[in-house]
């Protein structure tokens, strides 16, 4: 049961209000419960790395696993459009690389004022989702194969347009502040902290009251029902795609202000931990269904874990371990809750 479904059901006439109701609501109750499970979880696992290092609660450290969050959470906030609408994207992680690098190039080697050097780096990842969507929804190229080419060639234009050399940030006055500044007096939480916080609030507004939001449910609900319904499906596809190629911008530029760099071969690997917080958030990898909120849950936990594991002087290695676990439990759960057979 989608979203959709509580204002129109695409599939065919519903003849009484009553069912439709008893439904929303039993919708509504098992997504707060979702929701609740998860907040849950997060706070167990605080509490675990809180008894196992006595430094893991320090107010240091905790603004440290925000500011780390911030990245994989905007990136996961974009995917979410993506997988409700039953679709995946690969790109992610090289996407951000990109549009860092270019960004780089745009206020570096070229000098230009930072608002048009900062824009011009959203809008080039933008232009990779746009590229993506028109792939999957003109060309009918399968979403994991569309998203998979476009991040090889994300990563390979990164190394060849920065020459594979980190590109600094040391002479562009302001930059590194958009991650890295306080920008409310006596609060002492980073910009890219805050930017995630608005970035959720206003993804959780075009995903619950936009008709973006509305038709992204309907598409991984039941695709072919609502092209049936007369909704532009390929058009609302590309527009999705696009949308999160937004995110995957502005993470991109968020990335290069924290480290005022952008390094060419960074970004490998954050596509998947992007992924997986989308699924521990709860949203269904087999589409129509999922929230804002619990993909910020879900990126939280996945940074408390990798920062709880490395506090604790867990390897790279096992990290990467764990997380992988995380991830088998997180589908295999979505798979139970939708009755289906692993």
């Amino acid at each position: 049961m989608s979203r959709v479904d509580q204002v129109e059901d695409v599939s065919g006439p519903i003849t009484t209000t009553e069912p439709r109701r008893l439904q929303a609501l039993r919708t509504v109750l098992r997504t707060q419960l979702q929701q609740a499970l998860a907040f849950a979880s997060l706070l167990v696992i605080f509490a675990f790395f809180s008894v196992a290092n006595d430094n893991f609660l320090s107010w240091s450290n905790v603004t440290g696993i925000l500011l780390s969050t911030a990245v994989i959470g905007i990136l996961a906030l974009g995917t979410t459009f993506v997988i409700i609408t039953g679709g995946i994207d690969l790109s992610l992680g090289t996407g951000m690389t990109l549009t860092a690098v270019l960004t780089g190039i745009f206020l570096v080697n070229f000098g230009l004022p930072l608002v048009v050097g900062v824009v011009g780096g959203i809008l080039s990842g933008a232009l990779m989702g746009l590229i993506n969507g028109l792939n999957i929804a003109l060309l009918r190229i399968p979403p994991f194969i569309a998203t998979l080419a476009m991040m090889l060639i994300a990563q390979g234009l990164a190394l060849v347009i920065s020459g594979a050399t980190p590109i600094y940030f040391t002479n562009v006055q302001g930059f590194r502040s958009i991650s890295q500044g306080f920008p409310i007096p006596g609060l002492e939480i980073r910009a890219a902290v805050l930017i995630l916080f608005a970035l959720t609030a206003a993804a959780t507004i075009i995903l619950n009251k936009t008709l973006l939001g509305r038709y992204a449910f309907a598409i991984g609900s039941n695709e072919e029902a609502t092209a049936v319904s007369g909704i532009p499906v390929r058009k609302w596809k590309i527009i999705i795609y696009t949308l999160s190629g937004v995110f995957t911008g502005i993470a991109g530029v968020l990335m290069a202000a924290r480290l005022n760099s952008a390094h060419p071969s960074l970004g490998v690997g954050y596509e998947l931990q992007a992924i997986a917080a989308v699924v521990i958030g709860g949203t269904s990898l087999q589409g129509g269904k999922g929230t804002m909120i619990g993909t910020l849950i879900g990126a939280l936990i996945v940074g408390t874990v990798t920062n709880g594991l490395r506090i604790m002087s867990v390897s790279q290695e096992w990290q990467s371990v764990i997380v992988g676990v995380v991830i088998l439990a997180a589908v295999y759960i979505d798979m139970l809750r939708r009755g289906k057979d692993a």
